[in-house]
């Protein structure tokens, strides 16, 4: 059996697909990722192979289909987290309804097929990543968190940061970045709000072209006022809708088209 491995200069990655074309693009572009560097270092067509390769070999990513034949990825998933050092996972699939079940695996990201190349870069990067902060010593903002919380991870004043997904109340697109808002902190990333909402799945909502909340978090949808606030002018005049977001008491703007969806979540939650 492989033995514990220290943090890697080159990502060890394991492709498990039963689609032979995908393997052979997701190769491509992984050999394309200049930081961090990956290799493939093995390929599986179901999830059988890969508990076979994994028994005699390591890595630190799989990259992982949801649909296959026999026990799908999810299943696979969910045996790879009893492993004494399981390694990373991101799902790679042309089914996007699994995402929220694959956070709740602990996946690192969820991308859906065709992979752009940009978005699997920074899958890689997201891996490489949490294995520094694995491998290193925690900062002050990820001790006690275990493993298998869902979190997102993010670099802050040259730490790498666990923020829990939970914690997070939402994600907000402001110039050439997009702002990651907890009850405590506000963290910048370089992701964009679109591959956000892709990956992270139902427990988010989102209610502007540069907002992205979480469900838990809307409190209140009202009308506001536009000057001095964060609300969106209707056609006719100064009000618009916005959401109040709990506990930080900040309101968020609304687009008309999302009031709808923003009444729902707030109805199902028995607001």
């Amino acid at each position: 059996m492989p033995g514990r491995r220290g943090a890697p200069s080159s990502l060890r990655v394991l492709i498990v697909d039963d689609e032979e074309l995908a393997r052979l693009r997701l190769r491509g572009l992984v050999h394309d990722c200049a930081e961090p560097k990956a290799q493939v270092v093995g390929e599986a067509a179901n999830a059988v192979q890969a508990l076979v390769w994994l028994a005699e070999q390591r890595c630190d990513l799989v990259l992982l289909d949801v649909q296959m034949p026999g026990r799908d990825g999810t299943q696979l998933a969910a045996e790879l987290k009893r492993l004494a050092d399981p390694p990373a996972v991101v799902f790679v699939t042309a089914h996007a309804q699994h995402a929220l079940q694959a956070f709740d695996l602990d996946a690192v990201d969820y991308l859906t097929k065709p992979v752009r190349r940009e978005r699997l870069h920074a899958a890689l990067q997201r891996v490489a990543q949490r294995l520094a902060l694995r491998h290193g010593a925690a900062p002050a903002a990820a001790v006690g968190m275990p493993d298998d919380v869902p979190a997102i991870v993010v670099t802050d004043r040259g730490r790498v940061v666990r923020v829990a997904l939970a914690d997070v109340l939402y994600f907000k697109a402001e110039l050439k970045y997009v702002t990651l808002r907890t009850a405590e902190h506000t963290y910048v990333l370089d992701e964009a709000l679109s591959d956000l909402e892709q990956r992270l799945g139902e427990r988010f909502l989102r209610v502007h072209r540069n907002a992205l909340v979480a469900r838990n978090a809307v409190h209140a949808l009202e009308r506001r006022a536009a000057p001095g606030a964060a609300a969106e002018r209707d056609e006719e005049g100064g009000e618009g809708w916005a959401v109040r977001m709990a506990p930080v008491d900040e309101w968020l703007a609304v687009s008309r088209r999302q009031v709808a969806a923003v009444r729902e979540a707030l109805v199902a939650a028995g607001r």
